[in-house]
């Protein structure tokens, strides 16, 4: 009994069926790490201080942010990614024109919460210590990335 089968047994036309889903994979992994880049570096430059630094310095609430910032880019891309339809191309852009005007609506929608509530971003991004309005703002991240991520459904 044979265990072992050719790629022409398979079926014809496998191997390259195969080889253009890799490719999709890889092309939208890039697309996702670029976007997710774009969206945290949006999230810095819109914040008061160097949210990279003071992430690098292990400041609690910058990580708590920063954390709740990515997952909720990650929320965008993935559903702009899944939301994508025709070819690849056509996909592959739609991921990416959905993918940053979710990043723009995400960080606007967070930096409105903080000024409608008072919060001091960049004062409590600094703090040695954990604060709860960390919290706020994280969970704001985490829902604007998901009522974007819906919307783009």
């Amino acid at each position: 009994m044979e265990v072992f089968v050719t790629l022409a047994q398979i079926g014809p036309g496998f191997g390259e069926v195969i080889g253009r889903g890799v490719g999709a994979i890889l092309l939208y992994a890039v697309l996702g790490v670029l976007l997710m880049l774009l969206g945290f570096y949006a999230v810095d430059i819109t914040t008061p201080g160097k949210l990279s630094r003071l992430v690098r310095d292990g400041m609690p609430n910058a990580v708590v942010v920063a954390a709740a910032g990515m997952v909720s880019m990650a929320f965008i891309v993935v559903v702009a990614i899944y939301g994508s339809t025709g070819g690849l191309l056509e996909g592959l852009l739609a991921s990416l024109v959905f993918g940053l005007v979710g990043i723009v609506a995400q960080v606007g929608g967070v930096r409105l919460l903080e000024w409608v509530t008072g919060i001091d971003i960049g004062e409590v991004l600094a703090a040695e210590s954990i604060r709860p309005q960390a919290f706020v703002v994280s969970a704001a991240h985490v829902a604007l990335g998901l009522v974007v991520a819906v919307a783009i459904l």
